[in-house]
């Protein structure tokens, strides 16, 4: 069985004396199946048509040396790039043979040929060359499966994260979606500010689950149609620290539970839970935080319907440097500016 796997294999031989490659057709053909090429551009033109597991190859040939042909090889589109060569040569240069290393030869074969030894390296080189291969394709095939239950891994999280954001939303009879439109305006406002898709993908887990320690707040108070008692106010404004604390244990995704616990700060330093100011509040809050604001604008209430566009984009721009930072205020204004159509709110 491992005999005519051997058979099996294709070796070109290359050189221009017909006593070399008859040489070495009759050592060879044994154990492997054996082509012949005269010239290097024979040789190409072999290859373009034909799958060999080894090539042959003599450094010293009038139309192209060795290493012209090797060079030609690897930068022919029509050839497998990685077809692994010997070169044959009746030289005794050690330079030569480093340099032939360098350029990318698997072996090296003195002339005039040892039988036994030619066979030794041909079989060693492809049975290596065929090692290499088969543990690539499986380090290939073993990331292509992790990648997969990544990717599922990944699906199930955001399947999961958009559930419970609305679970949370239905709380609230009048939040409907409130946290996945916040996560995709968040989203885009990090686009537009650069960041790469991981950070973008990042903070649209931390918008979607900003409302979360809502969970934590009785219906009664979250759907109160009348004015909030101050007592009642400040158990809304618990709403952050519960949240930070229900995500600050989730430590496969990073900073999740700074928009949860932050993204009612205010850039004036009077938000809350903790009064933070400027560029002390995270900046991922700081994002979350504009685009919260702007879809309670744009959303419907016990008491008022979806504000107009032009107050909504008034208070964007009222608030900026108080209530909002600056740069992602002036992002929001572009986004609202470009929805020439107010398709940014709840439907």
């Amino acid at each position: 069985m491992y005999k005519q796997e051997k058979k099996d294999w294709q070796i070109l031989v290359v050189d221009d004396k017909k006593t070399n490659l008859m040489l070495a057709e009759k050592i060879l053909q044994q154990e492997f199946n054996v082509s012949k090429a005269q010239s290097g551009m024979e040789a190409i033109a072999f290859l373009e048509k034909n799958i060999v597991d080894l090539i042959l190859l003599d450094l010293h040939m009038p139309d192209m040396n060795g290493f012209e042909v090797m060079a030609a090889i690897r930068n022919n589109e029509k050839i497998l790039s990685d077809i692994p060569i010997i070169f044959l040569t009746a030289d005794d240069d050690k330079a030569m043979e480093v340099k032939s290393f360098k350029e990318g030869a698997q072996d090296f074969i003195a002339k005039p040929f040892v039988p036994e030894i030619m066979v030794q390296r041909v079989r060693r080189v492809i049975q290596l060359d065929k090692l290499q291969k088969n543990l690539q394709n499986e380090v290939e095939k073993q990331t292509r499966k992790a990648e997969e239950k990544k990717r599922q891994f990944q699906r199930l999280s955001i399947q999961v994260m958009q559930s419970l954001a609305g679970a949370i939303d239905a709380k609230d009879k009048y939040t409907k979606g409130h946290s996945q439109r916040v996560a995709m305006y968040a989203m885009e406002i990090a686009k537009r500010y650069g960041y790469d898709d991981e950070k973008q993908q990042n903070i649209y887990f931390a918008g979607i689950l900003h409302d979360i320690g809502k969970i934590g707040i009785s219906d009664e108070i979250i759907n109160k149609t009348g004015k909030l008692t101050d007592e009642e106010y400040e158990i809304i404004k618990t709403h952050p620290v519960i949240g930070g604390e229900i995500l600050s244990n989730i430590s496969e995704i990073p900073n999740i539970a700074i928009g949860a616990r932050w993204h009612h700060e205010r850039y004036d330093g009077k938000g809350y839970p903790d009064g933070l100011k400027g560029k002390d509040i995270p900046e991922l809050a700081r994002i979350i935080g504009v685009a919260d604001a702007y879809d309670a604008m744009t959303s419907k209430r016990s008491y008022r319907d979806v504000l107009s566009q032009e107050i909504v984009r008034g208070e964007i721009e009222k608030g900026i440097g108080t209530q909002f930072d600056p740069e992602f205020a002036k992002i929001m204004l572009e986004m609202i500016d470009e929805d020439k159509n107010y398709d940014m709110h709840e439907k």
